[in-house]
């Protein structure tokens, strides 16, 4: 399928991920060091920012799987129900299920298990919080990067069938800030005299929702496509 008919404004691929990365070394060169703490809350601009990422991600999941016919496509299908589910997981799980919204307290029985004190799930285990995020972050890394680059240096490795799931070219930027962040906050976490992001996982999810919205707008695009041959 053409990189050309089912690419998205340079705004989305280009200008936004490098707003969001000049916009970070702002932050980290001129807030004080007393203002950090709110910027990163619940209800922060990154926080925000992630569940609308998400939410949006969300409702183009959900497009793509009412354009489709299930019993013709059904590894389509498949992938964008997984789509659909993680989500609606995430933008649930980035706001409480609207606890962060509503601001309603915590049950006694569910701050038991929950270790930051809200009616969330990816607070109570790695199971449903590092371990998504790692796959998410592989997938990223595959779709991003590894896919491009064959798809430019060996197209014939890749197979024909799978062609529509295939992540653009142009999400290569957003992969390559996810990862870049991703190895800073290594850094910061590992290395005690370098100190470059005050909260990298913010960030770092940041991109990867946002390339998960992204690629959910080229997809749609090409199932749009495939309905008007």
């Amino acid at each position: 399928m053409s990189e050309n008919n089912s690419s998205l404004h340079p705004a989305l691929w280009l200008f936004i991920p490098l707003a969001i990365l000049i916009a970070q070394i702002g932050i980290e060169l001129f807030v004080p060091h007393q203002y950090l703490g709110a910027l990163h809350s619940e209800n922060g601009p990154h926080e925000t920012l992630q569940f609308i990422f998400a939410f949006i991600a969300m409702i183009y999941a959900f497009r793509c799987l009412f354009k489709i016919i299930p019993q013709k496509q059904p590894l389509l299908t498949f992938w964008i129900i997984c789509f659909c589910l993680g989500c609606a997981y995430i933008a649930g799980e980035e706001i409480s299920w609207g606890q962060h919204v509503f601001e309603w307290g915590t049950p006694d029985f569910w701050s038991g298990v929950n270790d930051q004190n809200e009616t969330n799930l990816h607070n109570t285990t790695s199971w449903l919080d590092q371990k998504p995020r790692a796959i998410l972050l592989i997938g990223i890394i595959v779709g991003g990067l590894i896919i491009p680059a064959l798809k430019r240096f060996s197209p014939q490795s890749l197979p024909k069938q799978f062609s529509i799931i295939y992540p653009s070219a142009i999400l290569s930027l957003t992969a390559f800030l996810t990862i870049a962040v991703k190895i800073t906050d290594k850094m910061d976490k590992n290395i005690e005299s370098i100190h470059l992001l005050s909260r990298g996982s913010e960030v770092e999810e940041l991109y990867l929702f946002y390339f998960v919205m992204l690629y959910l707008m080229l997809l749609l695009k090409r199932i749009k496509m495939l309905d008007a041959k």
